[in-house]
């Protein structure tokens, strides 16, 4: 490919992921990278950091997220709040064929495994803020993010496992499934 074509962070992005499922995340440097891109190294460093990075760069998903909090009706609790926008997070989604190779090659790298965990605790925090500006106690707000995000990783599996489905329908149907095995657990008012 020539120095020239466009999208070289695309292309640095899908010449990763294809180093990394071929031979392993720790077993491919950035030099690799850069020349399955048709790029430099130097190029590489323009876009990212570090070869992590490469596949979690960009906060796109975490901007439209909070987004969505901050646009919420205001009559709806926290809870429908984060579903809600957890719901729309396939309108940023890379296409699911990207996901599904991304998936398992986090699965497979302990270090992958850890900046996706360090990830998701930035997006976190940054729907603690935006459910805090709309009034909710730091504690509250920190206990239902958590709980929304469980609910969110199980629909996420599911719906990356359905091409013709919609994730908020997954994100409704296991927050039922979190409704329903939690209820019997719930303590009768006297």
């Amino acid at each position: 490919m020539p120095r020239w074509e466009s999208d070289a962070k695309g292309r640095l992005e899908r010449a990763a992921l294809e180093l990394f499922e071929t031979q392993g995340y720790e077993r491919t440097s950035v030099a690799q990278i850069a020349r399955t891109a048709g790029l430099t190294e130097r190029s590489f460093y323009r876009h990212f950091p570090d070869k992590r990075e490469v596949l979690f760069a960009g906060n796109e998903l975490e901007a439209h997220l909070v987004a969505q909090v901050e646009a919420a009706d205001p009559g709806l609790t926290p809870i429908e709040v984060l579903l809600a926008a957890l719901g729309t997070g396939d309108e940023v989604f890379r296409p699911r064929e990207f996901l599904l190779r991304r998936v398992r090659v986090i699965a497979a790298s302990p270090a992958l495994i850890e900046r996706d965990l360090i990830k998701l605790a930035d997006i976190a925090d940054a729907l603690a803020r935006a459910l805090e500006r709309r009034g909710v106690e730091p504690g509250e707000a920190r206990f239902v993010i958590d709980v929304a995000i469980a609910i969110s990783r199980r629909a996420t599996s599911r719906w990356l496992a359905a091409p013709d489905a919609n994730l908020s329908e997954f994100v409704a149907q296991a927050a039922a499934e979190l409704y329903e095995a939690v209820a019997p657990l719930a303590p009768t008012v006297r």
